[in-house]
């Protein structure tokens, strides 16, 4: 503990170095998880801020706060003096007081090997106008956790749940505690009633009322020594605030028996305020734990809840309709489209799977397989003729592209849209940190739209146990037997003179290219770099070559 403390004054001896506010374009945000993403109350921006990243053997924490410009589609990152501490799995809320305030509270640091944590119980506020940070000291606040829930509702901010972690033990909460946003107190809250078991990462959603709503979430207890057995949970709960007076608000726990279609259990969902009075829940895992192992199978699925008819159902994809099919419908087309707000739609049409190769930096060629449901039918069921007009004019069965399944992503909503950025996905033991970005209307339901691709050179993973030599003489071993297996082609190839390298086939991806070609440019990188330089490097270099050979053959 005294370890990690130490390593955060050191990080915050550096950043009180900062004196001036800088706001720069920058590219988009590296990989991260568990950081914070939240809509500006007044401007048509994103602010994201703090994570962590995982590489295979190393931990990195952040507290960079980025701005996403959505009219732009473009990133800056502002750096302002004295920021909270690096952190993930914290918790952020945006209040429009004052131009707007961004409050912050709670989260973990990590040792860098992410085998010790330190658990914050600090409170922040950014003040967007003037673009400061201040820490709020007001004790009787929670202790120390991370994994926790924070919401603003009605002049104050209520915090639920999270977890805290140490080398030897774990313990969940289940407390409940607000904090006045004009006064600047703590309180701890008694409810009567039965309330949530104790548990961490669950929907915690505020009604127009005032109360709160929990659904879900994930625990473990330990059964025997050094066996946890985790816990999801799919329960739903209501918070409610019986009594006028603010400081004299009486708070009662009900349990919650939503009909409709539930999500199916899950942790590591996403959450947001929707339109028309819903909440939204997008992704997730569901881990198969075994006694040594988890199998994990991730989602890229949204469920509505809508608060006031207390109904769970699953989204559907309309697709774009075809402008030949709404002019022959017209007016019927409106009616429903009216109706359709409802989104109660039947099962969708026959699913559609995706594969996607994606190679990273170290030449790992992960694939995603997307299974995208088909465009929903109309509720009169109206002829199949008009159906298949539809897909011959590529409508709404036209390539559909959505974000890949994935857990731990990042969500916020801004003028009914969604904006999804990042999360992960795991293949085999390796963990992949997703920094793409992906929105779609909440009002129409039509189609997702990628702002912003995955980058594969972003992708880094280091084999645990291994140190960088061992790592460097595996990958030169493994290229080795290839490299004499076909000397004798390259010597012939250099006697030439002029090389013929691999074409690019028609309609090829550039990952496939890559991912086909990589021995071939490998082999040249090295022979231009010699026997001396790093694999790594060489490495870079040859993707670099083959994706500029992929863009501009000449």
């Amino acid at each position: 503990q005294e370890d990690l403390e130490a390593l955060i004054a050191e990080f915050q001896s550096l950043d009180a170095k900062k004196t001036q506010v800088i706001e720069s374009s920058c590219p988009p945000p590296s990989p991260r998880l568990n950081c914070s993403l939240c809509a500006h109350p007044e401007r048509d921006e994103l602010i994201l801020f703090g994570g962590e990243y995982f590489n295979g053997q190393k931990t990195y924490l952040y507290n960079d706060l980025y701005i996403y410009h959505i009219r732009k589609n473009s990133w800056a990152k502002l750096d302002i003096p004295n920021p909270p501490p690096r952190r993930c799995a914290h918790q952020a809320a945006v209040v429009p007081t004052a131009g707007g305030q961004l409050w912050i509270f709670g989260g973990e640091f990590a040792s860098p090997n992410g085998e010790q944590f330190y658990h914050y119980k600090d409170l922040w506020v950014l003040h967007l106008a003037t673009k400061t940070w201040e820490q709020i000291k007001a004790p009787g606040g929670p202790s120390g956790r991370s994994g926790h829930r924070m919401v603003a509702c009605k002049r104050q901010l209520i915090i639920f749940g999270g977890f805290h972690e140490s080398a030897r033990d774990f313990i969940y909460y289940n407390d409940v505690y607000t904090f006045n946003l004009d006064s600047f107190t703590w309180s701890k809250l008694a409810p009567a009633g039965m309330g949530p078991a104790p548990r961490s990462g669950c929907q915690m959603t505020p009604t127009p009322e005032g109360n709160i709503i929990i659904y879900g979430g994930y625990s473990k207890q330990r059964v025997k020594k050094d066996v946890d057995k985790g816990t999801l949970h799919t329960d739903m709960f209501l918070l409610k605030a019986e009594g006028a007076g603010k400081e004299e608000d009486r708070w009662t726990w009900s349990r919650l028996s939503p009909s409709g279609v539930k999500p199916s259990p899950r942790s590591g969902f996403a959450v947001a305020a929707a339109p028309n009075n819903r909440c939204l829940l997008f992704g997730g895992v569901h881990d198969e734990e075994e006694e040594e192992s988890i199998e994990g199978d991730f989602f890229n699925d949204i469920y509505f809840y809508d608060i006031g008819k207390n109904r769970w159902f699953p989204a559907q994809l309309k697709g774009p309709k075809s402008e030949k099919r709404k002019r022959r419908r017209g007016r019927q087309a409106e009616a429903e489209a009216a109706g359709e707000e409802e989104l109660q739609l039947p099962p969708p049409q026959g699913p559609l799977e995706i594969v996607k190769e994606v190679v990273a930096e170290d030449g790992t060629v992960m694939t995603i397989k997307q299974v995208i449901p088909g465009a929903a039918e109309d509720k009169d069921g109206s002829g199949s003729e008009e159906e298949e007009e539809e897909e011959e004019e590529g409508g709404a069965l036209g390539q559909p592209v959505e974000p890949c399944p994935r857990s731990s992503a990042m969500v916020a909503v801004k003028h009914g849209v969604l904006y999804v950025y990042g999360g992960m996905f795991e293949v085999g033991d390796r963990q992949v940190t997703l920094s793409d970005l992906h929105s779609i209307d909440l009002h129409r339901m039509d189609e997702w739209k990628v702002l912003l691709e995955m980058d594969p050179k972003t992708q880094e993973w280091l084999e645990e146990s291994e140190s960088d030599e061992e790592e460097d003489d595996d990958v030169e071993g493994a290229e080795g037997g290839e490299e004499e297996e076909e000397s004798s082609e390259e010597e012939s190839e250099d006697e030439e003179g002029e090389q013929q390298h691999p074409a690019v086939q028609p309609g090829e991806a550039q990952a496939q290219y890559v991912a086909r070609t990589e021995q071939y440019w490998l082999r040249l990188a090295r022979s231009h770099m010699g026997p001396e330089a790093k694999d790594k490097k060489v490495l870079k270099v040859a993707h670099a070559m083959a994706k500029t050979f992929y863009e501009d053959p000449t």
